[in-house]
């Protein structure tokens, strides 16, 4: 086996590992917001083995069935592990082994229980903002050079959002979409962050209206999913994006 698939099913079995914890905080937030468990089999609503934990694994293993009743398992808990380590995989192949992929990998995760807990509740949990922004700071502390910019991301897109929520009293964005892009402009900077709002906007409006005319979707859009999206684009590979639309411009 190479260095490099190593390193792959490495990565991708610690992202899955932390997608267990993902899951977890998942099923608490939306138990908290629905007032209503989330298991792992809906019928016996039975506890996963210690051997089934990995719910990846063992939704492969069992075809998609409960060990204890046989009946269909949630797909949700192997969907966010899987999805968990496939992104921090991404994210080291992207972006190296470093300090700074360390805390990319965090937020990814971070993006995974907010963008789950949104789409079924249209609500950002606080917490979780909370938690994006304290990476924002350890960067802010790790590159104290960048600090001015990221300052500037927070409080620029942090405003212009908040008018906007302010102006059309939250129709236009919610004030959990206005918290998050602003720890994430802590992150990310005030032009790549302006970026994943706009990429955030356009992917979200391309899927929904397709969801409304495929699946006759509602027309209430919860952004959250689609602003993660975009961050998580521009925090890999938003230099180039803006590099490439320079360019174009021939600036």
């Amino acid at each position: 086996m190479t260095t490099l698939a190593l390193k792959i099913i490495l990565t991708c079995l610690i992202g899955m590992m932390v997608g267990i914890l993902a899951n977890s905080l998942i099923s608490y937030f939306l138990k908290k917001l629905q007032s209503e468990n989330q298991y792992f089999c809906k019928a016996c609503k039975a506890e996963p083995k210690w051997y089934d934990k990995i719910s990846a694994v063992s939704f492969l293993l069992l075809k998609g069935r409960c060990r204890s009743c046989g009946a269909k398992a949630n797909k949700r808990f192997p969907f966010v592990e899987l999805m968990n380590g496939i992104l921090y995989v991404i994210v080291i192949m992207a972006n190296g082994l470093s300090v700074e992929s360390l805390l990319y990998c965090l937020m990814t995760s971070a993006f995974l229980v907010i963008s789950t807990v949104d789409e079924n509740t249209l609500e950002i949990p606080l917490p979780c903002n909370v938690f994006v922004g304290g990476i924002g700071i350890l960067m802010c502390v790790l590159d104290f050079s960048s600090i001015l910019n990221r300052v500037l991301g927070f409080a620029i897109i942090g405003f212009i959002l908040y008018l906007l929520y302010a102006l059309s009293k939250g129709a236009a964005i919610g004030g959990g979409d206005v918290k998050l892009m602003a720890v994430v402009g802590l992150i990310l900077g005030w032009q790549k962050v302006i970026l994943a709002f706009l990429l955030g906007c356009i992917i979200g409006s391309v899927c929904h209206m397709t969801r409304m005319k495929v699946s006759k979707a509602e027309r209430v859009l919860a952004m959250g999913p689609y602003l993660c999206i975009g961050s998580f684009l521009c925090a890999l590979w938003g230099d180039q994006m803006i590099a490439w639309y320079l360019g174009l411009m021939g600036l």
